[in-house]
């Protein structure tokens, strides 16, 4: 499709580009043309996204904190079967969006069908302000369905702890 396209404007500049163009066609025809153009080009750039991403192995990674009064998050690291997938450094504006609750993306792509590893490695200031690593592994059972997993730091009272764990959302 995309090839059609770019052949179709490859044979207007050698036609003799825009001001053949504008000479031959009244202008009406020609901003008819334009928008037709600008259509293709926006359908073709959905078909895109939609061919790199198709719905069924779509996976997207999530990070949440509660409170954040036990841990200082500075940086987290995805790895999906052992593999680094994603990672982000944290600033002080965003931890504190995170303990206000909100959610920050870490990660969109695809994986296909089958069983994987995902490890999430925390790290940051914990308590009596030492610097603090923890891990949370999930088994993920990917199927034919998209997949939300969301990264979750949480204060344990009870512990003066935070805890971390990964947690698959249900699907809709």
């Amino acid at each position: 499709m995309r090839r059609c396209f770019q052949s179709l404007l490859l044979s207007l500049a050698l036609v003799g580009g825009p001001t053949a163009l504008a000479q031959d066609f009244p202008a009406d025809k020609l901003e008819a043309l334009k928008r037709d153009v600008l259509k293709l080009n926006r359908d073709l750039l959905i078909l895109e996204e939609d061919l790199l991403y198709p719905a069924q192995s779509q996976v997207a990674f999530y990070v949440s904190m509660d409170v954040g009064e036990y841990f200082k998050l500075d940086a987290v690291k995805l790895h999906i079967d052992n593999k680094l997938t994603a990672s982000h450094l944290y600033t002080e504006h965003q931890r504190d969006a995170l303990v206000r609750g909100g959610i920050q993306p870490l990660f969109k792509g695809n994986l296909k069908s089958g069983s994987y590893t995902v490890s999430a490695f925390f790290t940051g200031i914990g308590p009596q302000g030492r610097e603090y690593k923890r891990a949370a592994t999930l088994e993920l059972e990917k199927t034919d369905e998209p997949a939300v997993i969301e990264l979750r730091i949480a204060d344990s009272a009870g512990k003066q702890q935070p805890e971390f764990e990964l947690v698959q959302w249900p699907a809709p």
